[in-house]
């Protein structure tokens, strides 16, 4: 009888404030142990020190050093005996005891490169803001492979760091986490395994609360972020299918839902979804903009620091 493979949890931290208690919190009723790696980014709150007091490793990083991608490889360079390795972002809280070893269950499956579990509206969530959770996290499991493409087009590449894990092996096989990246390391990851040949598992009662209650400003500059993800990384679209169709039909979905129960928030909806639309059009043409701009319109302002 093999024995489990080893894990390490990696959360990036800055300036966690009031989640840190809970997630100290939701990582002790965790039935499974949690040896954790907070890598933090120069936080001013105390957080780290109170991680240390609570017996987590810390590795502290100047905080023009973070990077999503860069960042989470030094977490796999830091534990180089770990077999798996699960990220967990300091807003990402933890909501069943057996989260932790039911994402884990996953890797029982030698072709599953990496595993993500379901995200659920945090406690007060809008109509809005809850749906984004409810359409991207349904409440059956799948494992995803290469050929279920033609089904699920780019969204057979969804997945999330939120609360993820990853098989060094497959990490290590497709090159690891991109050391440059203004976001999306993830879906980095999961396109190259996927098209190693390795699967991908979501693990819907593997569960987190974790949403966020962005303004126009937020989703504009996050999709204006994400459309420089796939300007930079063109293979993905040319692999899997063009992002705009699941947006379409996330808009959809959204206004359906919307007018069934809360029809008011139709126009915050519409409005929300051409801020959408019009930031991942420019993110997508950001070659033709100069620096400056691109600083202005970015919700991730550091990753253009070093394009000076």
């Amino acid at each position: 009888m093999s024995s489990a493979p080893s894990y390490v949890i990696c959360i990036p931290t800055l300036n966690p404030g009031k989640f840190t208690q809970k997630l100290i919190a939701g990582l002790g009723q965790q039935r499974t142990p949690t040896p954790t790696l907070v890598i933090d980014s120069g936080s001013s709150d105390g957080a780290p020190e109170l991680f240390e007091r609570e017996g987590f490793r810390v590795h502290r990083i100047p905080r023009a050093a973070f990077n999503h991608g860069a960042t989470r490889r030094l977490c796999v360079d830091l534990n180089p005996d770990a077999e798996i390795v699960v990220y967990l972002t300091q807003d990402a809280l933890l909501s069943e005891p057996d989260s932790l070893a039911t994402l884990l269950a996953a890797f029982e499956d030698d072709q599953v490169g990496a595993a993500y579990g379901r995200q659920l509206p945090r406690l007060g969530a809008g109509p809005i803001e809850a749906h984004a959770r409810l359409f991207n996290y349904p409440e059956i499991s799948r494992i995803k492979a290469l050929t279920d493409a033609k089904e699920l087009g780019i969204k057979v590449a969804f997945i999330s760091n939120s609360f993820a894990a990853y098989r060094r092996s497959a990490l290590l096989e497709v090159g690891g986490f991109p050391s440059r990246t203004i976001l999306g390391e993830d879906t980095y990851v999961a396109a190259k395994m996927l098209l190693s040949g390795w699967k991908v598992a979501y693990m819907a009662e593997a569960k987190v609360y974790h949403s966020h209650d962005y303004g126009f400003s937020e989703e504009f500059r996050r999709y204006f972020d994400t459309g420089v993800f796939h300007a930079f990384e063109p293979w993905i679209r040319q692999s899997f299918g063009q992002p705009e169709g699941e947006g379409l039909r996330y808009t959809r979905s959204e206004l359906a839902s919307l007018w069934e129960v809360n029809p008011w928030l139709i126009p915050s909806s519409l409005i929300r979804s051409a801020l959408k639309l019009l930031g991942f059009k420019l993110g997508m043409a950001e070659r033709f903009l100069p620096l400056w701009l691109k600083r202005r319109l970015s919700m991730h302002k550091h990753f253009w620091q070093s394009a000076d």
